[in-house]
C-alpha cells in the first residue's frame, strides 16, 4: 500500500469530516489516503446509521457484553493502557503476523492517540473494574469516526471489536448523526474485512461518489 500523507498542526472537526468524505483518514496529526496506481483495494467504508440493521452475531455481541461498563473520557496515557496495548499487539503478531512486537512507550502512545488536531474521545471498556478494551473515536458534526481499538486477548471470545462498533453506532443513533466511519476495508485482509459485515454500508467509487457496497 502507498499512502499520501499531510501533517496538520490544527484542524476543526468540520474540516476533517470534509476530508473523510473524500476518502481521507487521520492518525494523530497525520492525514492520509491511498495512492496506489491501478489499485482500489483500500476502500473507505461508512455506515448510514438510520439504515443499519444488526445481524445475529452483532445482536449476540451486544447481549453478551451488557455486563461491561463504558467510560468516555479525554485521551490519556496510563501504565494500564500501555500494558494492555502491548499484550494485544503481541497476540496479533502471533496469530495474524503483525510485525510490531516491541512495547510502546508513553511518548509514542501520546503521539498516536492523545495529541490530536481537535478534541477526540477515549472509550474505556471495563469488566468489574478491570480495563479490557480501549477505543478512540472522533465525534464530528454529522458522524462518528472509529480511529483505533485494542483489547485484552484473554477476552477475545467476547467479540469485543464487534461490540465496540455496535456501541459506536448506538451512540451515533442517539446523537442523531448520519454516519459512522470505519476506515478502510480491504477484501482478503482479516484485520479489515470485518467492517463490511455492518450493513448496509457505503464505499467511495472511482468517481469519488459514495455508493452502496456489495461485498
Amino acid at each position: 500500500m502507498e499512502l499520501y500523507f499531510q501533517f496538520v498542526l490544527s484542524a476543526t472537526p468540520a474540516e476533517y469530516e470534509q476530508q473523510m468524505k473524500q476518502g481521507w483518514r487521520r492518525f494523530g496529526y497525520s492525514m492520509f489516503h491511498p495512492v496506489c496506481n491501478g489499485c482500489r483495494a483500500c476502500q473507505s467504508l461508512r455506515i448510514p446509521v438510520k439504515e443499519y440493521r444488526p445481524n445475529r452475531s452483532q445482536r449476540r455481541s451486544l447481549q453478551e457484553n451488557n455486563d461491561l461498563t463504558l467510560e468516555i473520557t479525554s485521551p490519556s496515557v496510563t501504565d494500564e493502557k500501555l500494558e494492555l496495548y502491548h499484550r494485544y499487539h503481541l497476540f496479533q503478531s502471533d496469530h495474524r503476523g503483525w510485525q510490531d512486537r516491541a512495547p510502546i512507550n508513553s511518548t509514542a502512545y501520546a503521539d498516536s492517540f492523545c495529541d490530536n488536531p481537535f478534541d477526540s474521545e477515549e472509550w474505556n471498556f471495563r469488566l468489574d473494574g478491570k480495563l479490557i478494551a480501549v477505543g478512540y473515536v472522533d465525534r464530528l458534526q454529522e458522524s462518528l469516526s472509529a480511529i483505533y481499538f485494542y483489547y485484552d486477548p484473554a477476552y477475545r471470545d467476547r467479540s469485543l471489536g464487534t461490540y465496540n462498533v455496535c456501541k459506536i453506532i448506538q451512540a451515533a443513533t442517539q446523537a442523531g448523526l448520519k454516519y459512522v466511519y470505519l476506515g478502510y476495508y480491504v477484501q482478503g485482509c482479516q484485520s479489515l474485512e470485518y467492517k463490511a459485515k455492518f450493513r448496509p454500508n457505503e464505499v467511495i467509487d472511482a468517481h469519488g461518489n459514495w455508493v452502496t457496497f456489495h461485498e
